[in-house]
């Protein structure tokens, strides 16, 4: 019923999580009423995003640049890493602007009941992070799932005779959430908090 440039606009908002046909219809109609320039920065973005953001080489997070703009950081702390499974989680963090050393983000949790191993996360070049770098402490904040839980357990098997610290986000933190929808005051007292794996 709406013409084909409409329709194929509907259906590209229903490709982001959590809309329907409904919202795709609203938001559809919404650009209709777009200025002739928020249209193009709004196609630009889109554009930008899916071609200039990659991987940072050092830690996996975010990044337009080879090295990400954290990992540049020299008035960081380079004795703390804090090791997250999802490349968003870092912008959780350091929205709350109180944690300042590095990150490590993996390519997920071990999970074998879905088929992801160990050798499925990316473990080793974190590993290689670890060895040829001075860290005091290893701060892993991964969901508060069986899977962060079963990775953290794994990755303290590994690293455990290394004489770094090993710690996790402090309970408070609700099973089964993902740290992006927990609120600051909550993840701020969890990372404060944080706890050595025995």
């Amino acid at each position: 019923m709406y013409p084909e440039s409409i329709k194929n606009l509907i259906e590209s908002f229903k490709y982001l999580p959590g809309i329907g046909q409904k919202t795709a219809e609203r938001l559809a109609f919404s650009v209709l009423d777009f200025e002739e320039e928020q249209v193009s920065l709004f196609s630009d973005s889109l554009l930008d995003v899916h071609t200039k953001i990659h991987k940072c080489s050092n830690c996996n997070g975010f990044t337009e640049n080879d090295i990400c703009d954290i990992c540049n950081d020299e008035s960081r702390s380079k004795n703390i890493l804090c090791v997250v499974d999802d490349a968003k989680t870092i912008f959780t963090f350091e929205g709350m602007n109180v944690f300042k050393g590095r990150y490590h983000v993996l390519e997920g949790l071990i999970s074998p009941i879905e088929g992801v191993n160990p050798e499925d996360i990316g473990l080793p070049k974190l590993i290689e992070r670890i060895k040829s770098q001075n860290f005091d402490e290893i701060v892993f904040a991964f969901k508060p799932t069986i899977e962060g839980e079963t990775t953290s357990l794994y990755i303290k098997k590994i690293i455990g005779d290394m004489s770094i610290k090993i710690t996790k986000l402090a309970s408070g933190i609700p099973m089964g959430v993902d740290i992006e929808y927990i609120d600051s005051l909550t993840l701020e007292r969890a990372l404060f908090d944080r706890k050595e794996i025995e």
